[in-house]
């Protein structure tokens, strides 16, 4: 792909694109931050895990 035809496509995707109602972009918003947390919760999960676990007994404590 040349310069050319990237410039086209891009031209073609800008053209095609529209913008997102309030609605939209507040379930998209919503879903993001959902996801997120999820991602956030499960490597606090996995960090207490393996501070409770792995870290008991370290000298001078």
């Amino acid at each position: 792909m040349n310069f050319r035809e990237l410039i086209d496509s891009w031209r073609r995707i800008i053209r095609l694109a529209k913008k997102p109602t309030p609605s939209e972009y507040y379930t998209t918003l919503k879903m993001s931050l959902l996801g997120l947390s999820i991602v956030g919760a499960i490597a606090f999960t996995i960090r207490l895990i393996f501070v409770t676990f792995l870290y008991t007994g370290l000298p001078g404590g």
